[in-house]
């Protein structure tokens, strides 16, 4: 669904020109790799719609796109406007407690920091000892493979105990056979790993009552460990509006294929979701030389000519 913040810029504005000035149709193979930019503009404001079956773009009149998301913005508003008459009064209870409650029950615990990170694994280890109900993580970078190796039976002993597992990978960990293998190992007995295309903090939230972040980002050996109710619940928030956008990954199936075969695949799903070869790269944490072979194989695989052609046709396998 298109919105004002989608609006196309004067780049893409001039590609719709140049578009109509063709008669309003735009084949597939007629759109050079530089335009594929200002295209996707186009595409996701409604000024031009894809048309498989007769492999081209088709432009659509500014008019109705208009009206549309006037309407939108319209319905947008007066619903918002009706729930904020509707807040306060739901929220009346809790004022109420809030301003019966004595001032110091309401003064935030300070966090508690521990330096080195075998103290840190200690410190967690015995908080995880004591986890009841959920454990939240996000690790944004690689993790070592000993880390894991070591992980890997405690997280498992956390699920045979009930206990629910959500963790956050970006999309370098697709290429990392040691967290593959710890996935594959951990969603077997129903943990939950998803893989989110985005920067995030890195951190552990254990039964949304303690968190765990990094005390400093220059500074890995030194942990905060945050207890306080508000600041807990800001990074559940956080974490659950990352895990919202993030992608289910069917890890078993991952784990079944060959390196080579995984790994060109990984390429081929960043390219249907608009990554040019560089990024790619830079996501993968491969070469762009290796990530260009990869790309002549799934050429070949798909009979596609161009990237823009090959991420067209692996639209279809975007998700693990």
């Amino acid at each position: 669904m298109a919105s004002t913040e989608e609006l196309p810029d004067e780049t893409a504005r001039a590609l719709y020109l140049s578009i109509l000035s063709g008669g309003g149709r735009l084949p597939f193979a007629a759109l050079p790799d530089s335009d594929r930019a200002a295209l996707d503009q186009l595409v996701r404001s409604g000024l031009v719609q894809p048309d498989a079956l007769d492999r081209s773009y088709l432009a659509v009149s500014p008019r109705s796109v208009g009206e549309r998301l006037c309407t939108e913005l319209r319905s947008t508003a007066t619903r918002l406007l009706l729930r904020a008459e509707e807040l306060p009064g739901e929220l009346s209870g809790l004022t109420r407690a809030y301003e019966s409650t004595p001032r110091g029950a309401l003064e935030p615990t300070p966090p508690s920091y521990v330096d080195g990170r075998p103290e840190i694994r200690q410190r967690i280890a015995e908080l995880l000892s004591e986890c009841r109900t959920e454990l939240l993580a996000a690790h944004p970078g690689p993790r070592h493979p000993e880390a894991l190796a070591a992980a890997r039976p405690q997280d498992l002993a956390l699920r045979r105990r009930g206990i629910r597992l959500c963790t956050l990978y970006q999309p370098g960990a697709l290429a990392e056979p040691a967290t593959v293998e710890y996935a594959v190992a951990l969603s077997g007995p129903g943990s939950e790993l998803r893989i989110l295309d985005e920067c995030f903090q890195r951190m552990l939230i254990i039964d949304r009552a303690v968190a765990v972040v990094p005390a400093s980002p220059d500074d890995p050996g030194r942990a905060a460990f945050i207890s306080d109710p508000s600041a807990v619940a800001f990074l559940v928030a956080v974490h659950q509006r990352d895990w919202n956008r993030a992608e289910t990954v069917d890890w078993t199936r991952l784990g079944d294929e060959s390196p080579l075969q995984a790994a060109a695949h990984r390429v081929g799903r960043m390219l249907a979701g608009g990554l040019t070869q560089r990024a790619v790269a830079t996501r993968l944490g491969l070469s762009e030389r290796t990530v260009a072979g990869h790309i002549a194989r799934l050429r070949g695989q798909y009979r596609a000519q161009t990237l823009f052609q090959l991420g067209w046709r692996m639209r279809g396998v975007r998700r693990d």
